[in-house]
């Protein structure tokens, strides 16, 4: 493996199998030659490449925590991985797949019917379909576990939904957008799925952003948006269900970090490596130390914690699980949290006094260790 990114000091990208490592090569490869020319220009004009939902789909890059849809059974560090090479290029691009894939096929996966999984998940692979998640709301956030102000009233038909949402990637353009909202009946969270088009649904893309500007958020409005109970997802009973959906995404915006950064790090060595108007590039490679080796410093330490921690979410929840196994009690929970912390701790310490001695990286081993191929 002689052609690791610029950013990857301790290879750990030897930690993939030989089929993991080819599917990330391929991924790559798309990135650079059809993604990377477009990106300045759509994040200029705050427009999302649409165009390359389906090449990723094809290229296995949606679906890969769920049987149904997954190329083949990869570890949780390839998945990661995966993330890493989209956000190394493109964040947008990395939040679209983390969107369509990690939270709407997640809500699927986790809270949807046998046949809900078989009407969806494969379409949302393969980038026919795009899906976006509508959980927050412009006056509740971080606390929707209690905080959703959007209902959904039974009735002889089906349901009624009315409210807001705010915020939601992909909803301008999402071929079915997740709905999450309070049974006034019981006071608990359910999910639905709102298809473009249905009357009462409206999503209007906020306008002005600074950050990840092609990715294309919305403030979602729905005024008597009547669902039929088929659209519920009917594993979903609270928001305990939600929030095991949204479990299974944290270490993906862990890995999408660091692929930012190592991005940064190497536009940064590009740009220092160009020379300047004056035909010198020693005043520009001075300017850019700090900020270069800033990154550096901070994206070998974070690739182990992402490592480790992205192991105890190698397992996808199972179709057939129970619900107790679904949701474990608050003793194992507080066990597993400490053990990966523990892992992630260990790994980190090993790297990063070594990052706090200098700027300048530890040479890469010739041949990095690999894992055995599966």
């Amino acid at each position: 493996m002689d052609d690791l990114l610029a950013g990857d000091f301790y290879g750990f990208q030897g930690l993939l199998t030989e089929r993991e490592d080819a599917a990330v090569r391929a991924l790559r490869d798309y990135l650079e030659a059809e993604v990377r020319p477009l990106a300045d220009d759509f994040w200029a004009r705050a427009e999302f490449p649409v165009q390359v939902a389906r090449p990723l789909g094809g290229l296995g890059v949606l679906g890969t925590l769920w049987e149904e849809t997954r190329a083949f059974p990869g570890s949780a560090v390839y998945r990661g991985w995966l993330m890493l090479e989209l956000s190394r290029v493109d964040a947008g691009v990395g939040a679209f797949v983390g969107i369509s894939s990690g939270l709407v096929m997640g809500a699927l996966g986790v809270g949807g019917s046998a046949e809900q999984r078989a009407e969806w998940l494969p379409r949302l692979a393969t980038g026919e379909l795009v899906g976006a998640f509508g959980l927050t709301e412009p006056l509740s956030g971080s606390d929707s576990a209690r905080g959703l102000r959007t209902t959904a009233e039974r009735t002889a038909d089906g349901w009624v939904l009315n409210g807001a949402k705010r915020w939601i990637g992909n909803a301008t353009f999402a071929d079915v957008t997740v709905i999450w909202a309070k049974d006034v009946a019981d006071g608990q969270v359910k999910g639905f799925l709102v298809e473009k088009g249905t009357p009462g649904f409206a999503a209007t893309r906020i306008e002005n952003k600074v950050s990840l500007r092609s990715v294309q958020n919305a403030d979602i409005t729905l005024n008597d948006v009547v669902i039929p109970e088929a659209r519920r997802l009917q594993r979903i009973d609270s928001f305990r269900d939600v929030a095991t959906i949204l479990r299974l995404t944290r270490a993906d915006v862990a890995w999408q970090a660091i692929g930012v950064a190592i991005g940064a790090y190497e536009a940064a060595v590009r740009y220092a490596g160009s020379g300047s108007s004056s035909g010198s590039r020693s005043g520009r490679t001075s300017s850019c130390r700090t900020s270069s080796s800033g990154a550096w410093a901070t994206s070998p330490r974070a690739s182990p914690c992402a490592c480790a921690c992205r192991s105890c979410t190698t397992r996808a929840p199972s179709a057939t699980s129970t619900r107790r196994s679904r949701r474990p009690t608050r003793r194992r929970a507080c066990a597993r949290r400490s053990a990966g912390l523990a892992r992630c701790s260990a790994a980190t310490a090993s790297c990063s006094s070594t990052a706090s001695r200098g700027s300048s990286p530890t040479p890469r081993p010739s041949t990095p260790t690999r894992a055995p191929g599966r």
